[in-house]
């Protein structure tokens, strides 16, 4: 089994849809990152970087599904900031 595999089952029997959207506000302006892109944008990653993704993960749901409600929102965070980095060339 894939390690994106291995998160999807997590989310599964967390009972979280890959498709839910989290919302960010950043400068006033409203960004919504859904799950699954989050996934799918870390599993781009190096196969040291996905472990470390699947691992947190993991330890996560060690925290209940809130526990894994903020991962996927500071996951996001990650993203967007960065994404938000290249824009302005900062």
């Amino acid at each position: 089994m894939s390690i994106k595999e291995q998160c999807l089952n997590i989310l599964k029997t967390a009972g979280i849809d890959s498709a839910s959207e989290i919302d960010f506000r950043v400068n006033e302006e409203m960004h919504s990152l859904s799950i699954e892109y989050i996934l799918d944008t870390y599993m781009l990653a190096s196969q040291e970087s996905q472990l470390l993704f699947l691992t947190t993960l993991k330890k996560s749901v060690d925290a209940d599904v809130l526990g894994i409600d903020k991962f996927f929102e500071g996951m996001g965070q990650l993203l967007l900031m960065s994404q938000l980095s290249k824009r302005f060339d900062i």
